[in-house]
């Protein structure tokens, strides 16, 4: 890997009012440098430095002339977005809080797997979601608005050059249903893909079930990885923490994940949040093996990460982790009973509120 642009990481107070260069592609860069009156071979710089090489500003970019730069400077911005503040977990992870041009924030989670030896940036899609699951911090914020393709990549960009890590691995779960911003998150996943050379297999992206979306992106034949927030083995279960199974029910739902499996020839990841006393009873386990029989599917268990009271609606539900005995048995039933691969996921920053679920803007709210 070649070493990252070296400017100054120190965020301005406000983001840049500029437009963004980051989110162009290749082929757009190419129209605009050659609008500019430079030659063609300028793109493929530009496009080096932004998604590579991840500078931050035109100073950087030592191999363009001044004058070219300085066009570039009074046109855009390398990108918009500023840090506001960052926190560190004792386990490592770290989460940055960005604010966006129109002053928004959105926050997203760099983690180190020492065991695997590697880095994994969690991005954020949305500000706040539309699909308000009980148990997600981010859904009590309500959609404000997507993200731009640009904002996306820039949270991986800016994460890799603040950290100066080598960030390998890209989880689309943070803040948002990517699905729900379907053009953004795969404009996103191809710049990331084609221009910061991040594998497309090193790549998965979450959804809560949104089955026209899932369909769609089959259509794609990516080979990334589909992550699915199941989180209940029945309808009136699913309904009572997920509302989106009320439009996209288990009998819409899972034929669309057999279907994308044929279509894709993935194997999908079916994501699990346990819930003392709501969904992680050894009925609950056999149901979900029942349900999963037949699909391409690892099971990923994620222990429940409680939300800050301060942003339950009142009389909101306080759910409990389920106890590791309870865990444990649930993953036991699951394997052994129904031939599924189970692992329980690590947890990251729960301590910073950087976990699966709590990712919640409090600094705006």
């Amino acid at each position: 890997m070649l070493p990252l642009a070296t400017a100054s990481t120190s965020a301005s107070p406000l983001p840049s009012t500029l437009p963004p260069l980051i989110g162009h592609t290749l082929p757009q860069l190419e129209a605009l440098v050659a609008e500019m009156g430079h030659p063609a071979f300028r793109a493929k710089q530009l496009y080096h430095w932004l998604y590579v090489r991840c500078a931050r500003d035109w100073d950087t970019m030592t191999d363009l002339s001044k004058a070219f730069r300085a066009q570039l400077a009074e046109r855009f911005s390398v990108g918009t977005l500023a840090l506001h503040t960052q926190q560190h977990s004792e386990d490592g992870t770290r989460k940055y809080l960005f604010t966006l041009q129109d002053g928004q924030v959105v926050e997203s989670v760099l983690m180190h797997f020492q065991e695997r030896n590697c880095y994994a940036i969690c991005l954020s899609t949305q500000v706040g979601c539309a699909m308000n699951c009980s148990f997600c911090a981010t859904g009590k914020l309500g959609l404000k608005r997507h993200l731009t393709t640009a904002e996306i990549v820039e949270q991986y960009l800016f994460v890799q050059h603040h950290s100066g890590c080598e960030i390998r691995n890209v989880v689309f779960m943070g803040q948002g249903e990517p699905l729900h911003n379907y053009d953004n998150t795969l404009a996103a996943i191809h710049l990331l893909n084609e221009g910061a050379e991040v594998g497309m297999r090193r790549i998965t992206v979450s959804t809560s079930g949104m089955v026209d979306a899932i369909t769609r992106l089959a259509g794609e034949h990516l080979p990334l990885t589909l992550a699915v927030s199941l989180h209940a083995p029945t309808n009136a279960l699913r309904e009572h923490i997920m509302p989106i199974n009320k439009r996209w029910p288990l009998e819409v739902l899972m034929p669309a994940l057999h279907a994308y499996v044929a279509t894709t020839h993935r194997r999908l990841t079916i994501e699990y949040i346990l819930i003392d006393g709501i969904n992680d009873t050894a009925e609950n386990a056999h149901q979900l093996g029942a349900l999963l029989q037949g699909l391409r599917a690892n099971v990923n268990l994620i222990p429940y990460n409680p939300i800050a009271p301060s942003l339950l609606p009142a009389g909101g539900a306080h759910f409990k982790r389920s106890p590791r005995s309870a865990v444990e048995r649930f993953g036991r039933i699951v394997a052994e009973q129904y031939g599924k691969k189970v692992t329980v996921r690590l947890e990251r920053g729960a301590d910073i509120d950087a976990a699966c679920g709590q990712l919640a803007n409090q600094v705006a709210s």
